[in-house]
């Protein structure tokens, strides 16, 4: 896209991998003498390289710290044409323009059909070709070529018996020359008078044959008109092109990624409604290709604007079984090629694409134990991937995160940086291990992130819609959640702590002077590496009361609680 590098669409379409560096960073930051080096040079340049690399580290932490707060600032454009500045709606007026002159062409791929001959022009091109061949066997003689009609002549042959008269005439004057001037005066106009026979003689057949085609169209009922081929007709992503509204959504798409150059908008739309035809999206897209790459790659919730969000594990690929399986060969890295692109057709097809609609994905890059530049057949499998889904899907892209980011990423990032535009700078955040979910909750609420990822969506009973409640426990220090309950019913909740390392207790206290409180849960400390992320609880209440969770955070740093409950009326005996 435009908003990539100066001239192609970088990193916008990151939608299956990271532009991970084909060295590690470390080189870049420290260069080696071209000449060889002894073990002693080695071991005493070893300590400074390290310090140069821990320093380089610091550096991007701090760079981190500020992606985490400034990053992702782009705002979208309208798609309402209304919204659209003037040189914006004159760029896709002379698009639409180019776009429909194309089409009535036929120039996105599909065939010009000929229009079909008519009858009598068979039957007229066979009488022609007859009377030419009898006109070279047996040349008529000047008397006979006046007074055909039947028959069309050539214009050579008309020309030859016309230029045989006149000399034959001035033969005859040149041997009267010697008699007087009035015969010579009569001789001139006995030449005139042939040559005005013999041309109009020769005139009369064409006349002739143009007034027969002329009678047999006023036979058939009308003038001569020539056969309208109708406009081709292309769909991309399910949108016929000028249709109706929803395509200047997707012209807009096309003059956005090239800076609004109707031109060279233009040129992009025609090669990738030519590449969609050659690699076959329509027959693709009902494919069966497979469904063991759902781990790799998956759809799963919205962000907060109502962005579907896409999510992408590089650590799936430490999976040696499923890494020989999907890049073994070149023939695998097609098949996978074919799967990731026809994931993204399925998911873009769902997008709103009429005017003010949601179209455009979140992109969210999970980095963790990615196998980065080691593994080859990943690299090219990527980069070829890279290569089509920037060409190919402009403007697809609201936003892209990356989490779990390592060290090194950040190294990259801070060289690739100059060649990016503010606008692909804007769409950008990056986030280390500890910041990751914090990231995620900037734009996507805790309802609607994995689990995995420091949210609650997951397969409860619990559902997206129902929204999660946020708090941040401070440092040494007890915190404590109460649910109210008025009536008999089943209380349930969800709760977890973003790292935990923490203690967790329950108990419910009724609101009778009399009453006691129950235990629900004793207080038990929760491991930062807990294999349960998530706390479900549920309490069968008899009477009026409160659910008090109760958090302590014994450690110097805050935290983050999570948690959402509801009741069901119980019928109490």
């Amino acid at each position: 896209m435009a908003d990539q590098t100066k001239n192609t669409a970088y990193v916008d379409q990151v939608v299956l991998a990271s532009d991970l560096p084909q060295q590690p960073p470390a080189a870049a930051v420290v260069k080696e003498p071209p000449q060889a080096e002894t073990d002693e040079e080695s071991v005493n340049q070893k300590p400074v390289k390290k310090a140069l690399v821990e320093e380089d580290l610091s550096k991007h932490r701090c760079d981190y710290q500020e992606n985490v707060l400034q990053s992702g600032s782009f705002k979208e454009e309208s798609t309402r044409v209304v919204d659209l500045l003037d040189n914006e709606k004159k760029a896709l007026q002379q698009l639409k323009q180019l776009v429909q002159e194309a089409l009535n062409k036929h120039e996105f791929g599909g065939q010009q059909p000929e229009a079909p001959k008519e009858d009598d022009e068979k039957e007229s091109s066979k009488e022609e070709a007859k009377d030419e061949a009898v006109i070279d066997d047996e040349p008529p003689k000047p008397e006979t070529v006046a007074e055909t009609n039947d028959a069309p002549v050539k214009e050579d042959s008309i020309n030859l018996v016309e230029t045989e008269v006149i000399e034959d005439k001035v033969a005859t004057a040149a041997a009267g020359s010697d008699t007087v001037e009035d015969d010579g005066a009569k001789t001139v106009e006995a030449i005139e008078e042939s040559i005005v026979s013999v041309s109009s003689s020769s005139a009369q057949p064409a006349a002739e044959a143009e007034a027969y085609v002329e009678s047999e169209d006023e036979r058939k009922g009308g003038k001569v008109e020539d056969k309208v081929v109708p406009p081709e007709e292309i769909s991309i992503w399910g949108v016929p092109l000028l249709a109706d509204e929803r395509s200047d959504v997707i012209l807009l798409k096309f003059l956005r990624a090239r800076d609004f150059k109707v031109k060279e908008a233009f040129v992009m739309l025609k090669n990738t409604v030519l590449w969609r035809k050659e690699f076959g999206i329509d027959e693709l897209v009902e494919q069966d290709l497979g469904d063991d790459l759902n781990k790799v790659v998956f759809m799963h919730g919205f962000d907060k604007e109502g962005h579907p969000v896409c999510y992408n594990v590089f650590g799936e690929f430490r999976n040696k079984e499923l890494y020989q399986k999907k890049f073994s060969d070149i023939e695998k890295r097609q098949n996978f090629l074919r799967w990731r692109i026809q994931f993204l057709e399925k998911s873009i097809r769902k997008l709103d694409f009429r005017p003010g609609g949601i179209c455009t994905i979140v992109q969210v890059n999970d980095l963790k134990n990615s196998p980065g530049t080691s593994k080859w057949e990943l690299r090219q499998a990527t980069k070829q991937a890279l290569h089509l889904l920037q060409d190919n899907y402009p403007e697809f892209v609201a936003r892209q995160v990356f989490i779990n980011v390592p060290w090194w990423y950040l190294a990259v990032n801070k060289m690739i940086n100059p060649f990016l535009t503010q606008r692909t700078k804007s769409k950008f955040v990056f986030a280390g291990p500890s910041k990751s979910a914090d990231a995620l909750f900037r734009y996507i609420t805790a309802e609607q992130v994995p689990v995995k990822y420091g949210g609650l969506s997951k397969g409860s009973e619990f559902a997206t819609t129902e929204t999660v409640t946020e708090i941040t426990v401070k440092p040494a220090a007890k915190h404590t959640v109460e649910f109210p309950v008025t009536e008999a019913c089943l209380v349930r909740w969800e709760a977890r702590v973003i790292g935990w390392g923490v203690s967790y207790g329950a108990e419910f206290v009724p609101s009778g002077e009399n009453s006691y409180a129950v235990i629900i849960q004793k207080a038990r400390k929760v491991a930062t590496s807990t294999e349960e992320p998530v706390v479900c609880d549920n309490f069968k209440v008899g009477e009026a009361g409160k659910v008090v969770l109760t958090i302590h955070n014994p450690s110097s740093k805050k935290k983050k609680l999570l948690y959402r409950f509801k009741s069901h009326p119980t019928t109490s005996h």
